[in-house]
């Protein structure tokens, strides 16, 4: 059983070779350009969306953090597309691995954190000192605010990886104590069963709530460096 529990997250291979770059550019295949006058009803919803999450967004940010619109819109679909086809039976998620995730979130870190010190300089070192510190704090208030600084992408990464893991397993253990109580106590399998389907509906919703949380603190800090 252990040995099998964490088997859904190990990188697929195909005649011995990794095939993650192709699952990782499969779901860009599922947002088609419109290139009609008049567009269906798919990519009419698709736009809709896309124009609400951007409104909702980019509202905070001055004309330089409305330049990062395009990037922080293709982050959350993203990252969304792929939390919801690793939900998928026999599937992979990318976002549950670490790595991945921390490609993501620190060049994106360290853009915002780039930018507020070019546009910004004062402001973006005011951080690491509060106004009315005493000055016998000064220095162990400097290394705090450093640390911290340097903790947001690793925050960003954990925060996606453990809470998508954790859906996954949660839902493996389920699933694999639905299977055990069938040939014992079939009520009980159904109650797990209901469980389960329940279990599902809500790791929908927190596919598309992380992707949401990792774009909007990338937002966030951009709006703090802008």
């Amino acid at each position: 059983m252990n040995e099998n529990l964490f088997a859904s997250f190990a990188t697929p291979t195909m005649m011995g070779l990794p095939i993650v770059i192709l699952i990782i550019m499969f779901p860009s295949i599922l947002f088609p350009s419109p290139n009609r006058l008049i567009n269906n009803r798919l990519i009419s919803i698709q736009q809709w969306l896309v124009q609400l999450t951007s409104k909702q967004m980019m509202t905070i940010h001055n004309s330089k953090g409305q330049t990062w619109t395009l990037m922080l819109m293709s982050l959350i679909l993203f990252i969304g597309s792929t939390n919801l086809l690793g939900l998928l039976p026999h599937s992979f998620t990318p976002t549950t691995q670490l790595s991945m995730n921390l490609g993501m979130a620190i060049p994106l870190w360290a853009g915002t954190v780039f930018m507020g010190f070019r546009h910004k300089t004062k402001a973006a070192l005011a951080h690491f000192l509060p106004q009315g510190t005493p000055i016998f704090l000064i220095p162990m208030l400097v290394i705090i605010e450093t640390i911290s600084l340097f903790i947001q992408p690793v925050a960003l990464a954990v925060r996606l990886t453990a809470n998508i893991t954790a859906g996954h397993l949660l839902m493996h253990l389920i699933g694999g104590a639905t299977l055990a109580l069938m040939s014992i106590s079939p009520s009980t399998a159904l109650i797990t069963f209901i469980i389960l389907i329940l279990l599902t509906i809500l790791e929908f919703a927190v596919a598309m709530i992380q992707a949401y949380v990792f774009t909007l603190l990338v937002s966030l800090y951009l709006h703090d460096n802008t």
